[in-house]
């Protein structure tokens, strides 16, 4: 028998070891698990309605035991939870910190608990492995992931993302998203919430950072840190702008992100679908950088104000539409990605309005998109 008991408690011990690899659960949170487990299945069968008691697993064996907790005292006044160190040391108890463990081991406590606690081991695990996942999805919050849609629930599309399952929302689909069940879908994290039914992960595809992620995956040099994004603006589905600085001379910012024909930013632009990219450069003067940052529009001029964060532009007649964009997406986006409030004139509005006081030019011919206005020349 003893030798059968043994072989039982050994396969315990292999089972849980097992079930830990498998499940990517720690063995002290399963083995806790299942203590609490007899512990609810000895109070239920043994008319236990107190906590004097302690469930034990030897992690070694498997061996399961169960002790009577009683304070070790010189004189006893109450011997259903008191014992002397004489009357302990009869019994074989251990004793620790002023309590002695006695063995109260039922015989037949082995088959209760299996069938008491199955449904509450289970549990315990199901909670284990959430745990997990919403630990290891906490950790990743804000990276990208990829992951194949396996079901659509009122608009939303279930994306199967390692040993979970995410939740990308119409609103944070593109307008240029047309996914179907089965198909592999790129997303970013944007939240990671704690469920009844286990984590829950939402993704988004429209927020700035996912374009932001898309840079650092696909652009080499952002990687080995000799570029760095300094800001994004987006308009997802529309148009979006991405400011970027070399922290090498020799590093060309914005052609080392867009390479020779537009190689290196071809993965990015087919991640985005229809929706156009300005990749601008950055530079730490004020009026260059929303030079640049109107870009493809050229700009005559850039004047602004320090202490209100506003600014002058202004453009080639030509240009005016260009530089403010459908709807006025272009400098909205613009507006974003620098912080300065932006007004744009063309040169024929600047000169029939002075520059207002509080508000100086600078100097911006180190911008990408600059040009002279040319002027009429007088008659003789």
């Amino acid at each position: 028998m003893a030798g059968r008991r043994k072989k039982q408690e050994l396969s315990l011990i292999d089972a849980l070891a097992d079930l830990c690899a498998e499940k990517d659960i720690a063995p002290e949170v399963l083995f806790a698990a299942v203590e609490d487990a007899l512990k609810v299945a000895y109070k239920k069968n043994f008319n236990k309605d107190d906590d004097t008691f302690k469930v034990e697993i030897d992690h070694e064996d498997g061996s399961y035991h169960v002790y009577s907790l009683k304070v070790v005292v010189d004189e006893v006044e109450d011997p259903n939870t008191e014992i002397t160190e004489e009357d302990a040391e009869k019994l074989n108890a251990k004793i620790e910190d002023g309590l002695a463990y006695i063995e109260v081991t039922p015989k037949d406590f082995g088959r209760i608990a299996a069938q008491a606690a199955k449904q509450s081991v289970m549990q315990k695990l199901r909670e284990a492995e959430r745990n997990v996942i919403y630990d290891e999805f906490t950790n990743r919050e804000s990276d990208l992931v990829k992951g194949k849609i396996v079901r659509e629930e009122d608009g939303n599309l279930i994306v199967e993302v390692g040993k979970t399952e995410a939740i990308l929302v119409p609103s944070e689909q593109t307008i240029n998203d047309n996914y179907k069940v089965g198909d592999m879908v790129r997303a970013y994290i944007i939240d990671v919430k704690k469920g009844g039914k286990g984590p829950q992960v939402y993704l988004s595809r429209t927020h700035p950072n996912f374009l932001r992620r898309l840079f650092e995956i696909e652009i080499p040099e952002i990687q080995e840190g000799l570029l760095e994004i300094k800001g994004v603006a987006r308009e997802a589905g529309a148009r979006a702008k991405v400011a970027v600085s070399s922290k090498d001379p020799n590093v060309a910012a914005v052609g080392s992100c867009v390479g020779q024909r537009g190689t290196r930013i071809q993965q990015v632009l087919d991640e985005l679908g229809e929706e156009k990219l300005d990749v601008i450069e950055w530079s730490p003067k004020a009026g260059v950088f929303i030079a640049n940052a109107l870009s493809p529009a050229k700009i005559i001029s850039v004047a602004i104000n320090d202490e209100g964060r506003n600014c002058r532009v202004v453009v080639p007649d030509n240009q005016l539409s260009l530089a403010i964009g459908k709807e006025g997406q272009n400098a909205r986006l613009a507006a974003r990605l620098t912080g300065w409030k932006i007004d744009i004139k063309s040169f024929k509005q600047a000169k029939s309005s002075p520059l207002s006081e509080d508000m100086h030019e600078v100097d911006i011919s180190e911008a990408m998109a600059v040009v002279k206005p040319r002027q009429k020349k007088g008659k003789r």
